[in-house]
C-alpha cells in the first residue's frame, strides 16, 4: 500500500506537465496622435537682436566764448525746431555790435569826405587847373574809403552774428539730453558741448547677420526651398524687452557691404517709424524680419522628431498602422515645430503623441488626428538663418 502512495505521488508531476501552458496575452495596440503630411507654403519669420538708432543726433553747441546765462529747456523733454535752449551772456556782444556800428558810421563820415573831394577835383582837372596827380590822389582816397566801409559793415554783420548766437536754439525736433554746462560757466572751445537733441520721429534698428546665416539663406534660395519678397520687401517688426510688439512695422533700408572681421557679421538697417517717441535711441530690442515663404514645406511638432546614433527619426506609419522608422533630415525650426528637408513625402502618416508607447513593427491605434499651424511663428533664437540678399538703396 505504502508502495502505491509513492508511486501515484510520483505520477502527479508527470499528469501536470501533459497540460498545456498558458499562452501570454497580446497587448492592445497603443493609442497615438497622427499627422498627415500636406505639403503648403509657409511664412517664415527670422528673428535677430538689434538696436535703435536716432537718424539724427545733433550736438548742441555754443559758438562764442562767454558766461553761460540759463538753460531754458527742461532737460528730457521734447523740444520742435527753433526751440531756445540756452542763452548766454548778450552785454560784452551788445557792446561790441554798438562799437562796429560807431565805426561804420565814421567810415561813412570818411567815404562821404572822399566823394565830396572827389566831385571837387575832376572838373578843375578838366579845366587844367590841377594836376593828373591831384585827381589820381582824390580817387584813391574816395576808393579806400569805400573800402573802409566795407570792411566796417562786415565788422557789423560779425558783431551781430554774435550776438544772435548767445541765443542757442535746436535745429531739429527731438528728445533732449541732459544739460553737459551749467548756469554761470564760461563756455570756450573746450567745453562748448551743451546738449544733445536726438530726432525720434523715425529710428533707425540696427541689427547683426553672421556670414554663415548668410550663406546658408542664399543656399536655401538658390535650392528653391526659401522663396524672398518682389524687390527685398521684407517687413520689420520690432519686439520690445517685455515681449509686446511694436504697432509701427519697418522696411530695411541698408544693408552695408563691407564683412566685419571683428564681429564675423553684416550690418542691416531698418527704418521704423516712431510718431508717439515710444522707441528711444540706444534701446536694445528683437527684430522679426517677415516675407520669405517656404514653398511647399512640411512642417511637424518638434515631439515627433527623434535622434538617435544615426540622426533624426520619425515613426511613420503603414496602410496596416504598423510603425515604422523613418529617417528624416531636418532644417530650422518654426516656433514649436520643425521644418522636414527630405524623408517624408505628401500622404505620410507621422505619429506625433504617443511615440514613447510604440515599437517599430507594432500595429497602433490612431485616436485623433492633428494638423501643424503653419502660421507665422517666430523662430527658435538659437537657429536664426540669415536674411537679405543684394539691397536696393
Amino acid at each position: 500500500m505504502r508502495r502505491t502512495l509513492i508511486a501515484l505521488i510520483a505520477l502527479v508531476p508527470l499528469i501536470g506537465c501533459d497540460k498545456p501552458a498558458p499562452k501570454p496575452q497580446e497587448r492592445p495596440p497603443a493609442p497615438v496622435t497622427v499627422q498627415r503630411i500636406v505639403p503648403r507654403d509657409v511664412p517664415v519669420t527670422f528673428e535677430y537682436v538689434g538696436q535703435t538708432e536716432s537718424t539724427r543726433q545733433v550736438q548742441i553747441r555754443a559758438r562764442v566764448d562767454g558766461f553761460l546765462n540759463e538753460r531754458v529747456y527742461t532737460e528730457g523733454s521734447l523740444v520742435k525746431t527753433g526751440d531756445v535752449m540756452f542763452r548766454q551772456d548778450p552785454k560784452p556782444f551788445q557792446a561790441s555790435l554798438d562799437a562796429a556800428k560807431g565805426a561804420l558810421g565814421q567810415q561813412l563820415a570818411r567815404l562821404q569826405t572822399a566823394n565830396d573831394n572827389l566831385a571837387r577835383v575832376r572838373p578843375l582837372t578838366a579845366q587844367k587847373a590841377l594836376s593828373q596827380k591831384d585827381l589820381d590822389d582824390a580817387t584813391g582816397q574816395q576808393q579806400a574809403a569805400a573800402a573802409s566801409v566795407e570792411t566796417a559793415r562786415a565788422d557789423v554783420r560779425q558783431a551781430e552774428l554774435n550776438l544772435g548766437y548767445t541765443t542757442i536754439t535746436t535745429p531739429v525736433t527731438g528728445l533732449s539730453s541732459y544739460a553737459q554746462v551749467q548756469d554761470g560757466s564760461y563756455i570756450s572751445s573746450a567745453n562748448s558741448l551743451l546738449t544733445y537733441v536726438a530726432q525720434v520721429d523715425t529710428l533707425w534698428v540696427n541689427f547683426s547677420v553672421s556670414e554663415n546665416d548668410m550663406l546658408q539663406f542664399r543656399d536655401e534660395q538658390a535650392s528653391g526651398r526659401l522663396r524672398v519678397p518682389e524687390r527685398d520687401g521684407y517687413v520689420i517688426e520690432v519686439v520690445l524687452s517685455d515681449g509686446s510688439v511694436f504697432p509701427q512695422k519697418g522696411r530695411i533700408t541698408f544693408a552695408n557691404a563691407d564683412y566685419s572681421v571683428q564681429t564675423g557679421t553684416f550690418l542691416l538697417r531698418a527704418t521704423v517709424p516712431n510718431p508717439d517717441a515710444t522707441l528711444r535711441p540706444g534701446q536694445f530690442v528683437r527684430v522679426r524680419i517677415e516675407g520669405a515663404v517656404r514653398p511647399n514645406a512640411i512642417l511637424i511638432p518638434q515631439e515627433a522628431v527623434l535622434q538617435g546614433a544615426k540622426g533624426h527619426f520619425v515613426i511613420v506609419l503603414d496602410q496596416e498602422n504598423k510603425a515604422q522608422v523613418r529617417p528624416v533630415q531636418v532644417g530650422p525650426w518654426q516656433g514649436n515645430n520643425w521644418f522636414i528637408d527630405s524623408g517624408l513625402a505628401a500622404g505620410d502618416t507621422v505619429v506625433v503623441d504617443g511615440v514613447a508607447k510604440i515599437v517599430p513593427g507594432a500595429t497602433v491605434k490612431i485616436v485623433s488626428e492633428t494638423t501643424t499651424d503653419a502660421g507665422p511663428t517666430p523662430p527658435a533664437p538659437h537657429r536664426p538663418i540669415g536674411v537679405i540678399g543684394d539691397q536696393k538703396k
